[in-house]
């Protein structure tokens, strides 16, 4: 009997680091992450990793001494020293009377196969929120064979393989099977995607002493610019550090909103521009919607004058330690800490003065979301006062939180919290006109043909975007967007 051919994808044979990075562009960064965080001070892996990495608890410990090198390797070089390799194609076949399925990499020639290889099924999103326990078998992993526990939250599963000395082109056929009988199906939708096609990219991962020479492959410094770095670390901090909240499609777009004509982010914008914009205190969105472009996008720069970079380093150290403040409360987590550092590092913002260029750029965008937190948490905290706040009359007239999800091509925040205003307004009228006194007069006069005053925002603040495409980085201004006074009328 023929094997049904579930899934193939070939990637060509010219396939590069850079073509899969136009689908993904914080792929192997956030996965690179991952691994950096996976283990704790004493080299073991932590709890915490197991679910993302899809390792097993309880069983298959034969794999875990590589995986903690690999991540101990990751954390010594400072996340270099890195390399990548991506299959040329990759086949998923399957025979009706077998509960295994077939999985074929092809791989191209390499030296670094004498390395210890790490085989990652990266996925786009995380996978079911049930569990499922997989079993992979091949003579190319070392062991032949290995687990894994895929469950809720789990978007990386690795597998060790076996180093070769021949610089020869590879097949590596893997037989699949759920631990479980009956469970075919979800295994399926596991490696191809379900019905809107494969969710998963394949990829071997090499670890290698940064002090070696390194000529083979792709290392990861060598993928993506110092700013497609910090941008996919930004991302990182946003999703860790604001609140998330879980709100059903459809999602907002932000072409849809009213804007003011979009303003360019380079060398020659103004300096009145620039200064405006660093003392704005408006909550700002970074869209970055050409990341998926067939055309390298070309890094944001800014030349600041040196008083105006003073200016710049002066708010990021005040927004820094409110942003500590808010971790030894804990009100953010503990891990927040670690990736500032890392955003610091990538913007140059720790070096006495910061070159002008992409530099000063990555600092600027640091600060815009540094502000964004904390005027997120500070607005927070002012409407928890308000509803605390003393009434004898019910609910009065005030502002309260109204979230809103914002378009899936943003690199963050996914949500914008817009409020709104709610509460009575009835005798004494809370932040009022003269209209709004007269016509609650006129109805408490019994006149039920007349609306009486309805409480309603009286100020917003507009919503700052910032986008990075094919043209250069643009501030665009939403005018109006959020609520930030309420009263009667």
């Amino acid at each position: 009997m023929l094997p049904l051919v579930l899934f193939w994808s070939s990637f060509g044979p010219a396939v590069t680091a850079s073509t899969v990075l136009q689908d993904a562009p914080c792929l192997v960064d956030d996965m690179v992450a991952a691994l950096h965080d996976a283990t704790g001070n004493d080299g073991e892996l932590v709890n915490s990793s197991l679910t993302l990495l899809g390792i097993c608890r309880e069983s298959d410990y034969s794999s875990r001494p590589v995986l903690s090198e690999l991540s101990v390797g990751i954390r010594r070089n400072n996340r270099r020293g890195v390399e990548v390799l991506y299959p040329a194609a990759v086949l998923i076949s399957e025979e009706d009377d077998q509960e295994n399925i077939m999985v074929t990499f092809d791989l191209p020639q390499s030296p670094l196969f004498k390395l210890k290889p790490v085989l990652v099924l990266a996925f786009k999103s995380p996978l079911t929120d049930g569990e499922l326990g997989v079993t992979f078998s091949s003579q190319f992993l070392q062991p032949n064979t290995q687990s894994a526990c895929i469950s809720g939250g789990t978007m990386y599963i690795l597998l060790t393989g076996r180093s070769c000395e021949g610089n020869v082109d590879q097949k590596w056929k893997i037989s699949v099977q759920a631990k479980s009988p009956n469970m075919k199906e979800n295994l399926k939708d596991v490696l191809i995607g379900g019905k809107s096609g494969s969710n998963m990219t394949p990829l071997l991962l090499f670890s290698v002493d940064t002090g070696t020479d390194r000529r083979p492959g792709s290392s990861l410094a060598s993928l993506q610019t110092s700013s497609l770095s910090f941008l996919c670390e930004l991302r990182r901090f946003l999703d860790a550090v604001l609140p998330q909240h879980r709100t059903e499609p459809p999602l907002l777009r932000l072409d849809s909103l009213q804007s003011l004509p979009p303003l360019a982010l380079g060398l020659s914008t103004s300096e009145t521009l620039l200064v405006e914009i660093i003392n704005s205190t408006a909550p700002t969105i970074f869209s970055f919607t050409s990341w998926s472009s067939s055309q390298p996008v070309h890094p944001g720069q800014l030349a600041l004058s040196p008083d105006l970079l003073e200016e710049l380093r002066q708010r990021l150290e005040k927004n820094e330690e409110q942003i500590k403040e808010m971790i030894r409360q804990g009100m953010l987590p503990n891990r927040a800490s670690e990736k500032l550092d890392r955003l610091k590092e990538l913007s140059a913002f720790q070096r006495q003065e910061p070159a002008a260029g992409e530099s000063q750029y990555c600092a600027f965008l640091l600060l815009k979301a540094l502000q964004t937190v904390t005027r997120t948490y500070n607005m927070q905290k002012k409407l928890r006062a308000t509803r605390a706040g003393p009434s004898t009359r019910g609910p009065i007239c005030g502002l309260g939180s109204l979230t809103v999800s914002l378009e899936k091509l943003l690199l963050g925040p996914q949500s914008a919290d817009l409020n709104n205003c709610r509460g009575s307004c009835t005798f004494p009228l809370t932040n009022s006109n003269n209209h709004a006194v007269l016509l609650s007069y006129h109805i408490e006069r019994g006149d039920m043909n007349e609306r009486g005053p309805c409480c309603v925002p009286l100020a917003y603040d507009p919503l700052e975007v910032i986008d990075w495409n094919d043209e250069g980085s643009f501030l665009s201004i939403k005018p109006d967007m959020i609520a930030k006074e309420c009263g009667c009328r």
